[in-house]
């Protein structure tokens, strides 16, 4: 079955197919790399084929190494060089082994080199607010944004942000985490899946927000409540969930790019 994904926050989704690297080595039999001009952003895993287009060299390094883009250090130009990739996978080849094998189309084709260092970044936590959370429970008939249970939407535009739908407060957290492009850290100790609807106002000196993208509603309606959100990000979610979420530094590991080729080696 193809997974088809259309957008740079979509992208990182494909983290959740892919699990730890295994020791053992494999590589892509046949690779075709070709830098291009910035415009539609599509992507798509085969059992056989992955096919990226359109993409900045920043994401395929995020999904090497398996972090977010505030988790790497390199160079401006690599969120703005986009590049064609196909690389064929050999058979029998399992998902759980991109990541180390996009690893070594970076340090072929690239010249990749980096290293790991923990550095303190500002961040945030979730915290009960006050006790008096505001969270509905999903139940398992819910019907939510008219999709099955576990179904969320995002959307991100310049007067908006959005996250809507059914899951944990942790996943909610990884979700801000994105939108926000910051570490987020959970520790409400809430354990249950929540109906979750929240809409701010993005902080205008803040990087640009991730761009819209829907996943789990086949209706491909709009995430966003209406009328359109006047506040930030920390009154929306004390206001909806009755959370806090609490600007907070926290040290955390990140991916320095030691080298890495503009121009990568000829197919």
């Amino acid at each position: 079955m193809k997974t088809f994904l259309t957008s740079a926050l979509a992208v990182f989704a494909i983290g959740t197919l892919i699990a730890q690297e295994s020791p053992e080595q494999a590589k892509f039999e046949v690779i075709s790399v070709k830098r291009t001009e910035r415009g539609e952003f599509k992507t798509s895993i085969d059992p056989g084929l992955v096919t990226l287009k359109g993409v900045p060299i920043s994401v395929v390094v995020q999904q090497a190494f398996q972090v977010r883009s505030d988790e790497i250090e390199g160079p401006s130009w690599m969120d703005n060089d986009c590049f064609e990739i196909f690389a064929k996978i050999p058979a029998g080849v399992a998902t759980n082994r991109l990541p180390a094998m996009l690893k070594d189309l970076l340090t072929e084709r690239f010249k990749l080199a980096a290293h790991r260092e923990n550095r303190l970044r500002p961040g945030y936590v979730l915290l009960l607010d006050k006790g008096l959370s505001k969270l509905k429970e999903t139940t398992s008939t819910s019907t939510f944004l008219g999709a099955q249970t576990g179904g969320f939407m995002f959307g991100a535009g310049p007067n908006y942000a959005a996250i809507k739908g059914s899951m944990t407060i942790q996943s909610l957290a990884f979700r801000l985490s994105v939108q926000l492009k910051t570490p987020v850290e959970d520790l409400t100790g809430l354990k249950e899946k929540y109906d979750i609807d929240i809409a701010w106002l993005p902080d205008p000196s803040a990087p640009p927000p991730a761009p819209s993208n829907s996943d789990g509603d086949s209706t491909g309606r709009s995430p966003l409540t209406a009328p359109m959100p006047t506040t930030d990000v920390i009154a929306a979610i004390r206001d909806s969930l009755g959370l806090r979420l609490e600007p907070r530094k926290r040290e955390v590991e990140v991916i320095v790019i030691d080298h890495i080729e503009r121009f990568p080696r000829e197919n």
